[in-house]
């Protein structure tokens, strides 16, 4: 088998499917002896930050001598960013083993009646990985919710997560945010402890405490009042947690939420006996990567790339611009998922921009670029839709004055798709508005 092989196999599952809850996954991994038993988590869930809260816990933890498997969706450039261990990709050639081994298991448990999707199936060669490279801690990210999540087949966590919680998917989890944390809360266990978030819109945090309460599990609420920032540019925040001087790469007013979970999270893992000194979490702080998440790509000239897609993160998108680049000239390159609310966020990032180009996402449900153009146009701004990302590019670039800057945002899939074009040209050392004039 080769790697687009295993690929095309892994994607061959449907997305959605079969009866809800994490009993099928959990009857797979047993028929694969259970990795997932033995490993030490921190699992985490939310709307918006879970992936950043993610990135941060793993990289102190690594930077504490751990070894540190982490599981995170969706990828943004290559599927094997899903699975991690200390910062590392797992191998193309150990992810088509992998797939090669657990296949068959898989087609004799949909010949029963049982089909797997394609996240039950990932989250278990995550489970096998993680076992094999003998993680001494697995960062777990729930795919969707938390209670029917595939992630949620594991026993009580040394630490559950939950970050800010928000309208997102309401398809599946519920149209009001109780409804939503009531799924997310889904992964508060047990006799357990629980790191959340405390500055959430009404009704969140009740949902919270009523589930921990349920579950005799310990609920420490957190507020970004923990830690004082500093400055904040786009180098990243410095800021003060206790006496520490912290500095995060991690762009945006709201990774301070971020840190100040994923600290409060690891002051937990501390209590239980584990040794994290300062310098580990200075040191993780600082070399923190998060590819998509208001990421600088480039300086001539600047150029952001965000996954925003929803709400709470196209306004967290939009004070970050306000705070960073403020009387700028700035240009958009844009496309969202049709199933999205884009007239929400739309009507977030409505001012910033003074030339739109809209793009079509290669996803089935992409929004057409020229229906966005529209969307933007009746409210003012100047909006072209592309045929293309190439072209979206070139177009986008050559709106860019001196002095101004490029946000690509929208949509995690069109940032998968734009990136690697990015990054392949300030490897080659190619100024990217010339590359594409």
């Amino acid at each position: 088998m080769t790697y687009e092989q295993a690929l095309a196999a892994i994607h061959s599952f449907p997305r959605f499917g079969g009866s809800p809850g994490v009993e099928r996954v959990r009857t797979f991994l047993n028929d694969l002896g259970n990795p997932q038993e033995g490993l030490k988590y921190i699992h985490v869930a939310g709307t918006n930050g879970k992936g950043s809260t993610c990135a941060i816990l793993a990289s102190v933890l690594k930077q504490a001598g751990y070894r540190t498997g982490l599981f995170t969706s969706p990828f943004i450039s290559d599927f094997c960013e899903r699975i991690q261990v200390d910062a590392q990709l797992i191998p193309r050639e150990a992810l088509t083993s992998l797939v090669e081994e657990t296949l068959p298991v898989a087609h004799r448990l949909e010949e029963s009646g049982e089909a797997l999707t394609e996240f039950d199936f990932t989250t278990a060669l995550g489970f096998l990985w993680f076992a094999r490279q003998r993680c001494d801690f697995v960062v777990l990210e729930v795919g969707l919710g938390g209670r029917m999540d595939a992630t949620n087949v594991i026993g009580t966590p040394l630490v559950s997560v939950l970050t800010s919680i928000s309208l997102d998917h309401t398809r599946i989890l519920g149209n009001t945010v109780e409804q939503i944390a009531a799924e997310k809360a889904g992964i508060i266990k047990p006799y357990g402890v629980t790191v959340a978030y405390g500055d959430q819109m009404p009704g969140v945090l009740e949902v919270f405490r009523r589930t921990a309460a349920r579950q005799h599990n310990r609920l420490l609420e957190v507020s970004s009042s923990v830690v004082s920032v500093i400055s904040s540019n786009l180098q990243g925040t410095d800021f003060l947690y206790g006496g520490l001087a912290l500095h995060l790469p991690l762009l945006g007013e709201h990774q301070i939420k971020n840190a100040a979970t994923a600290l409060t999270a690891l002051s937990v893992l501390q209590e239980q006996g584990y040794s994290i000194s300062e310098q580990a979490v200075m040191e993780g702080f600082a070399s923190v990567r998060f590819p998509a998440r208001l990421e600088r790509l480039g300086d001539h000239p600047l150029v952001l790339l965000d996954g925003a897609h929803n709400p709470d993160g196209t306004r967290a998108l939009a004070k970050a611009l306000h705070l960073y680049l403020k009387g700028r000239p700035l240009v958009g390159l844009i496309g969202m998922l049709a199933d999205k609310d884009v007239p929400t966020a739309v009507q977030n990032l409505d001012g910033l921009f003074r030339q739109i180009v809209t793009i079509t996402p290669d996803n089935p449900r992409a929004m057409p670029a020229e229906e966005l153009a529209e969307i933007w146009r009746v409210r003012g701004t100047r909006a072209i839709p592309a045929k293309n990302r190439e072209e979206g590019l070139k177009r986008a670039f050559s709106f860019v004055q001196p002095g101004g800057a490029l946000v690509i945002c929208g949509s995690l899939f069109l940032a998968g798709e734009i990136r690697p074009l990015l990054l392949r040209h300030m490897r080659e050392k190619v100024g990217l508005s010339a590359e594409f004039e």
